[in-house]
């Protein structure tokens, strides 16, 4: 019976959350009246477009016909405004499937806007995608898993966030939401046992003297915050309490967080599998073991935070080749130097949490069963 209770209650807490997710967004409308509905366009009004170049500018007015809500199968006209700026705009054709913004009144839609194209149901199948490999190959592990992927969201979507744009201290915030998310996701995967615990202290060990460098050298550096994408567009919707730099400083520190809580419990379980099979090892053997492991770990995880981080920005170094900009010039250039510092910050993290998580192994899973031992073969050989 006991096998079933852990899947049963992953399952329940799973659902929980994704329902509490789908209430806050149907409850997040802005305006009683206006709702986001999927409609389907039936044709378009493109004479009020002009072209420049390879972008658009001026409104789009789209016909569609709504799929769902109380005004369902009536027709609307939506706006879709151009602004120019390729990596925001989109244009519709007859066929495309939309999220509109619509008001309904008495059954009646009066005004609609368009948001996006309707992606969501090819998200959710990828996701379901997914989880169903996920469930196949690591089963009640990877249930677990999936519930820590799950309340992580939930964590960030709900406190992380909101505490933000309250105004609250991005440091302090990131340090609880580090802590809050250690925890659940550790504790999720390996249960409450000792391998937890190291796995635990270990990441935030290196994430805290991480965060330590992010504050040193992010001052010297000069980073403003303002690299980040939409930073000077949530400064100027209204949000001018927000410190930009101290959340770009949590956000090198929560980028990194998920790597270090992998090599922490790739050390923490390989140590704990040596243990096992080796119960007389002594405890500097252990921790050379861990060392081992995490030399091995590092030497790869590191140059995918590089290869993770650069990808993002792929398109910006390109240009600067085009442009036959100079290394250095791409050097000192403040989108560049951002991610350098996103990047060596949390490639420091990585190398100190593995020799720290295995120092804290070798003192918790064998430090004091070793000591036992000693004294158990001195008093015998008297």
């Amino acid at each position: 019976m006991k096998r079933f209770i852990s899947p049963i209650f992953f399952i329940l807490m799973i659902a929980g959350i994704i329902g509490l997710l789908q209430y806050d967004q149907s409850m997040n409308t802005g305006s009683p009246d206006v709702h986001e509905v999927r409609a389907v366009a039936t044709s378009v009004d493109n004479t009020a477009l002009v072209d420049m170049g390879t972008a658009r500018i001026g409104a789009q007015h789209v016909t569609a016909v709504l799929m769902e809500g109380e005004a369902k199968g009536k027709n609307v006209v939506g706006v879709n405004q151009l602004t120019g700026q390729l990596e925001m705009d989109e244009v519709y054709y007859p066929g495309d499937i939309l999220l509109m913004a619509v008001r309904i009144i008495d059954g009646i839609p009066t005004q609609a806007r368009t948001v996006n194209q309707y992606r969501q149901g090819w998200e959710l199948g990828l996701f379901a995608i997914f989880v169903l490999i996920l469930l196949i190959y690591a089963r009640s592990i990877g249930l677990k898993a999936l519930f820590s992927f799950i309340t992580s969201f939930y964590i960030l979507w709900k406190f992380f966030i909101p505490s933000l744009l309250a105004g609250g201290n991005p440091i302090w915030l990131s340090v609880i939401t580090l802590v809050l998310l250690t925890v659940v996701i550790i504790t999720s995967v390996a249960g409450f046992s000792k391998v937890t615990l190291i796995a635990t202290l270990g990441t935030l060990c290196g994430l805290f003297l991480a965060l330590s460098l992010t504050l040193i050298f992010g001052e010297k550096l000069k980073l403003a915050g303002m690299t980040a994408p939409f930073a000077t567009m949530l400064v100027f919707s209204g949000h001018f309490n927000i410190d930009l730099q101290d959340i770009f400083y949590a956000s090198v520190i929560l980028g990194a967080s998920g790597a270090a809580m992998d090599i922490a419990m790739d050390v923490t379980a390989s140590m704990n599998e040596v243990l096992d099979k080796r119960p007389d090892i002594s405890r500097n053997e252990l921790i050379r073991s861990g060392f081992n492991v995490g030399r091995m770990v590092t030497g790869t995880m590191t140059t995918t935070l590089l290869l993770a981080y650069s990808g993002g920005y792929l398109t910006m170094v390109m240009f600067f080749v085009t442009k036959g900009a100079t290394f250095t010039r791409m050097l000192n250039f403040k989108l560049v130097a951002a991610e350098i510092f996103r990047t060596l910050v949390g490639s420091v993290g990585l190398v100190l949490v593995a020799p720290i998580t295995a120092v804290i192994a070798g003192f918790i899973l064998c430090g004091i069963p070793n000591q036992t031992q000693e004294h158990k073969k001195t008093d015998s050989s008297l």
